[in-house]
């Protein structure tokens, strides 16, 4: 609040505050890093187990895991199948995509940068997309390259920075298959307004449901759909809206490249985008809200762990 009342009523202080305000901020993220490894891998289970009793109220029961929630701790743990790693590098990942499902899946790649004082901003358009590769939530997009100054540029890195030297692995609770992702910052062609992406939670191989967010900054909704586009009334964390959602153009296929990407996977969900009927690839998650986010009715969180064998990715 401080800070922002600085940038809103004194701008050339916030010049002078920001730098300051910043290296706080790396401190305090070197400072987490630190911490985190530090703690020997033995206490992991100790500190999740905590965690999930904290979180829902009853303990861990690591010889009978039988909810979708459980059963992701475990996974999360034990499941290090290297394969998670690089698709969940949103660089990496585009080249195994390609060979899966073709090039014309892929939203087009325009640069890649190791450090956010790379970024070449006269090499890209005017509008263009920015994002780091193992992040969540640092999406930066560039409506009008031309209208930024140089300390909004400046502003732009700075979060792009931040994003680089977290360690996602223990942002939300050992997703472990983020640690050893080389940090990089991609940037990509701009879709347009108000894209939609659509999430297919896939057991097996197969996807099952398919649920779309919306007003995620404002009153985060979320709507479950089965594969033929009825309204499920479980929810996972965020309640349904009431907003009437067509089903999209092409959704079949859609399905099929689900389907396709989620092949010799016990669980992962896949996130696609649609424009127009064309469809692009999200990202794939090994660890769906990280197993923490409420699915009511309980009787729905079972049923999604008994969809999922522990253990059996090929």
């Amino acid at each position: 609040m401080f800070k922002e009342s600085i940038k809103n009523h004194f701008p050339f202080l916030y010049r002078l505050y920001s730098p300051i305000s910043d290296l706080k901020e790396l401190h305090r993220i070197n400072k987490q890093n630190a911490y985190w490894n530090s703690i020997p891998e033995s206490e992991y289970r100790n500190i999740l187990t905590q965690k999930y009793e904290k979180i829902f109220g009853y303990e861990l029961d690591w010889n009978n895991l039988t909810t979708y929630t459980e059963k992701m701790q475990w996974d999360k743990l034990y499941n290090h199948d290297p394969r998670k790693s690089t698709l969940s590098d949103k660089y990496a990942v585009r080249k195994w995509v390609e060979k899966k499902i073709g090039i014309d899946h892929l939203i087009p790649l325009l640069a890649v940068y190791d450090q956010s004082k790379d970024i070449e901003w006269n090499d890209l358009p005017n509008q263009f997309v920015l994002k780091t590769n193992k992040g969540s939530g640092d999406v930066q997009i560039i409506k009008d390259k031309n209208s930024l100054s140089l300390f909004d540029r400046r502003r732009i890195e700075k979060n792009l920075l931040f994003s680089l030297k977290k360690n996602y692995a223990f942002h939300s609770g050992f997703e472990l298959q983020y640690m050893h992702i080389p940090p990089k910052i991609v940037a990509e062609k701009y879709m347009g307004d108000n894209i939609q992406d659509y999430k297919f939670l896939c057991f097996g191989g197969k996807p099952y449901y398919c649920w779309v967010d919306s007003d995620r900054f404002i009153s985060h909704k979320r709507d479950i759909f089965d594969l033929e586009w009825n309204k499920c009334d479980w929810v996972q964390c965020f309640p349904s809206s009431n907003k009437e959602i067509p089903k999209p153009k092409n959704f079949d296929q859609m399905i099929d490249i689900a389907a396709s990407l989620s092949a010799d996977f016990a669980h992962v969900r896949v996130d696609l985008y649609n424009i127009d009927g064309d469809i692009y690839f999200g990202e794939m998650t090994f660890s769906n809200g990280s197993g923490f986010e409420f699915i009511e009715p309980h009787s729905m969180n079972e049923y999604l762990g008994s969809l999922w064998t522990i253990g059996a990715d090929t």
